[in-house]
Parts: structure tokens; sequence; C-alpha cells
């Protein structure tokens, strides 16, 4: 549905191809928007409260592709590509938490209309949501943090953090088999329900991560946002309604983190079975079910 507004720094004849797909796949339209030092690209949907989805480190928003249907039916859905990922391009070249924060504070007040919307952050997206919590609790409506970083400090298990250097060493398309292997408990069946666009999905993300800009990005952003845990004292002060969704078997941020998080700040914790690191891709209709009750709702009163 979406139509391309940019074509992104260092994109290839394939990555151009994958986007495309993906994008016309997707119920959301595309625009360009300068927040900041970012050029960057959001998609966006749907009727209803707002609602901001920002994916993980290495990743854009089409990632999101599974349950975008089912969320534009009840909330205005903003996805955007994170500053130097997909198609968002880093002017200064400059990544630190305020930049990021300042970021995503324009893009809100870009695209929620004054309404305070749901945020939602996965893993790297996860940490930038939380650390504008700290700061913003106040313009938010409620808080998601799925598989969310920056909770405690960033300790892959040796399973995962091996494939995840090579793949960033050289990105390959066996390195990146090898990677989602470890990303994905059935990473045949998550390709499976994805269908005709888990070729494009994987392509894409191949293209980025062989990108000097976007691994420029992921060098500037992960060591002053992912990576370092936001102080206990900060996270205490957080004081919109807040819920954590989290894959049983993740081995990028271990359940552990999450359940620790749950225990000391009171937020309620949604388990997704069967699943590593990304519950909206391996375990949807999961992910959805643990979304609408973080935010009130049930599947017949969204309907």
């Amino acid at each position: 549905m979406s139509t391309r507004t940019h074509t992104p720094q260092g994109e290839t004849s394939a990555g151009r191809q994958a986007r495309d797909r993906l994008l016309a796949a997707m119920p959301l339209t595309e625009r360009r928007l300068e927040l900041g030092t970012v050029s960057t690209s959001v998609l966006e949907g749907g009727d209803g409260p707002p609602l901001v989805l920002l994916h993980g480190q290495g990743e854009f928003a089409a990632v999101w592709i599974n349950v975008v249907p089912d969320l534009v039916r009840t909330h205005r859905v903003i996805a955007p590509d994170l500053p130097g990922h997909g198609a968002s391009e880093v002017r200064d070249g400059r990544l630190d938490a305020d930049t990021v924060l300042a970021w995503l504070a324009e893009l809100i007040e870009e695209t929620c209309q004054g309404r305070p919307p749901v945020l939602v952050g996965h893993l790297l997206g996860g940490a930038v949501a939380a650390r504008y919590a700290v700061r913003h609790g106040d313009r938010l409506a409620h808080l998601v943090l799925v598989d969310t970083m920056g909770l405690g400090w960033f300790r892959p298990a040796p399973s995962f953090a091996v494939p995840m250097m090579g793949f960033v060493a050289r990105p390959t398309p066996k390195s990146q088999d090898r990677l989602f292997d470890r990303c994905f408990l059935d990473m045949d069946r998550v390709g499976e329900q994805a269908g005709e666009q888990w070729e494009p999905l994987l392509d894409y993300a191949l293209d980025r991560a062989r990108t000097p800009s976007v691994q420029a990005a992921m060098r500037g952003i992960i060591p002053r946002v992912g990576v370092p845990p936001i102080p206990s004292g900060d996270l205490t002060g957080i004081t919109v309604p807040t819920d954590l969704i989290h894959g049983r078997y993740d081995l990028q941020v271990r359940l552990r983190t999450a359940e620790a998080a749950s225990a000391r700040y009171g937020w309620p914790l949604h388990v997704i079975e069967d699943c590593r690191d990304d519950p909206a891709a391996e375990q949807t209709e999961a992910f959805l079910d643990a979304l609408r009750a973080a935010m009130g709702m049930s599947g017949e009163e969204e309907r």
C-alpha cells in the first residue's frame, strides 16, 4: 500500500526491490520527516489512539509487518525507521542518547497530534522508549517494553553472541542464517508464517547490514543507548503505566532480566511461550494478546 518517498544511502538494487515489496504489502503510507538531525522514514496508517512502534537494532519499521494489519483496525499506527536504520539517515553523523531522545520527542509531536501515544519498543527500541519515558512519561498513555535492552547489562548468551559478531563482521546470507537461527526458536516456522514476505525481509536486512552508514549508526547508538543499563533510580521514576512482554527463550536479553525488572518496578510481565527475542514475528497472536492485555483491551473489545 505504501509508496516509496526516498532512496536511502547505499541501497542496492536488491535492497530497493525488497523494501518496495515490503512496503507494498503493508496497510501503511510512508512519509519523510526531518526530525532534528535525522531525515526519517515513517510508516503510518489506521485510525484511533496513536500507537508508536520502535523496532530493534539492525532492523527497520517493516519488521512489524505481522502485527500491523491487526493494529491499524483500532489505532493510528506510527512505525519509524530508527535513526541510521532502514531509510532514516543521520545528517551530522553523531548519535547519542540526547540526539535519539530529541528525535523521538519530535516524532511524537509531529505524528500524534497532541494525543499521548502508546509507545512500544523492542530490544534497542525498548531502551529508547524507556529512556524517553524517564524524561517524558507525562507525554505517553502507556509504555510497552518488548525483550528490551537497558533494564540491565547487555550480556547475551555465548550461543547468540558468537553468530551476532560473525554477522556484524561479515554480513553474508550464511552468517545471517546463523544469527537468525538464534533469534528465533523455530526459524523455518517464522518463514512459513511470513509467507512471501520472508525473502524480502531477509534481503532488506542483509542490504542494510552491508551499508556503511547503517554500520556507523549501529556503532554509535548501541554503546550509548542500548548497552548501558538505565539507572534504577530513573526507572523507578517512570510514572506512565508500563508492561513488559518477553520471549521465554530469549538469548539476547534473558528472561531473568525482565523478571527482575517486573519484581523491582511492579511492571506486569507477559511471557510469550515457544519464542526467543521477537514475539511479534515468532508468536504473532500471543504477542497481540499480550499487547491488548497491556493496554487493557480484549480482542473482542478491539473489534
